[in-house]
């Protein structure tokens, strides 16, 4: 047994054995994963890769919210068609696509426009759409979303939407969307981080 196969047993023994009425053990708490979520999809949606991919025709949310202050989460573009990457209230309608149409999602539509509430809020340079094989960064800090092409910042930020939101993808026309919380393909800009669960918040 190699010596990091051994490490891992240990630990998994380790974590077996702790809080079984043990005394004195703190019981772990296994943080869930943020992910694409299912229960709050559009009901022509398919989720694939343990909640990492969506592909047919709608929006989903991830499964937690945006509470800290300054968040950073990725899109890969697998496949192009119709699609849309931002923050959304769950109230969004996770069936009417484009998003953005009206006040509960502010997202980045495929074309390069930013849109709120049926409003252009900015939208990217025109030699800077995302293509097959490109990643989406977005950071948001409650008041602006900002979007990162291939780790490059664009400089367009969007602000407008109010509440709790989510991240959001919406996908139609063949686009296959993968996201990435976590094990970034470009580290988050300055102060900026991964998506927590409140629990990890302190």
């Amino acid at each position: 047994v190699s010596g990091h196969s051994a490490g891992n047993m240990a630990l998994s023994c380790c974590l077996r054995w702790c809080g079984n009425g043990g005394s004195g053990h703190i019981q772990l708490k296994e943080m869930p994963a943020v992910q694409l979520d299912t229960q709050h999809m559009g009901t022509d949606v398919v989720i694939v890769k343990n909640g990492r991919r969506i592909c047919g025709t709608g929006g989903c949310l991830a499964n937690a919210p945006l509470h800290q202050n300054k968040s950073y989460f990725e899109f890969k573009v697998q496949s192009t068609g119709v699609w849309g990457v931002g923050v959304a209230t769950q109230k969004a309608n996770l069936n009417q696509i484009p998003f953005g149409r009206d006040a509960q999602s502010l997202v980045l539509r495929h074309d390069g426009a930013i849109y709120h509430n049926n409003e252009e809020r900015n939208r990217l340079p025109a030699n800077s759409l995302p293509q097959e094989g490109d990643v989406v960064g977005l950071t948001y800090d409650h008041v602006e979303l900002n979007i990162y092409l291939n780790g490059k910042n664009m400089h367009c930020p969007a602000s407008g939407i109010r509440g709790t939101v989510y991240p959001v993808v919406y996908v139609d026309d063949s686009a296959i969307l993968d996201c990435q919380f976590s094990e970034f393909y470009s580290p988050p800009p300055p102060g900026f981080e991964k998506i927590l669960f409140e629990q990890q918040i302190f």
